[in-house]
């Protein structure tokens, strides 16, 4: 297969908007993939401010990113997404450059803890002012479990309501694949 597989294009989605010394978020920092993905993204000189509301996620993050030497530039927030204001440095206002999540459970742990869609949509709300022009969030929506499922009606809701003068959003998402595919919301804050 030729299309990329929703993972696959959202990290190109990253590669087009990220450069060394930018300042990203991993929303939902889980087993540290994106995590790593972006820490070598934005080198040295950059930073990833990294999100969990699960201490196993941090720490399975943490370890990941120390056995590939790519934890000096990563801050971890043992927290929610939607706390970011609250959470990040006060000088950041217009400076993120991309903010990743991967909505759903941790995988291998409790299905029970996962995004809602008010944590979610107030992240995006927030996001939206932090971002520089032209920044982008990247939303995986995993909704193959019953509070995904509401997840991404509320979260869908959210985004196809976004003034386009403020917001170009974008779905990308395989439409003939069986038990609920995950898909990516891209949301590029214009300029």
């Amino acid at each position: 297969m030729k299309l990329e597989g929703v993972l696959p294009f959202a990290r190109t989605l990253l590669r087009s908007f990220c450069e060394e010394g930018d300042i990203v978020i991993d929303a939902t920092c889980g087993n540290g993939n994106d995590t790593l993905f972006l820490s070598k993204l934005v080198g040295e000189s950059g930073h990833v401010f990294a999100f969990d509301v699960q201490e196993q996620a941090i720490a399975n993050s943490k370890q990941r990113l120390i056995d590939q030497k790519a934890d000096q530039n990563v801050t971890f927030f043992h927290a929610s997404h939607d706390e970011l204001t609250t959470q990040l440095p006060s000088n950041l206002h217009t400076k993120i450059t991309a903010a990743i999540f991967n909505l759903g459970y941790l995988p291998g742990s409790d299905k029970s803890i996962t995004t809602t869609g008010s944590s979610t949509i107030g992240a995006i709300e927030q996001l939206l002012q932090l971002l520089k022009p032209e920044g982008i969030i990247i939303l995986v929506i995993y909704h193959g479990h019953e509070e995904g499922k509401r997840e991404k009606e509320l979260v869908m809701n959210y985004v196809k309501q976004l003034d386009q003068k403020q917001a170009h959003v974008l779905q990308y998402e395989f439409i003939n694949q069986k038990n609920d595919p995950p898909f990516v919301v891209a949301i590029e804050r214009r300029g």
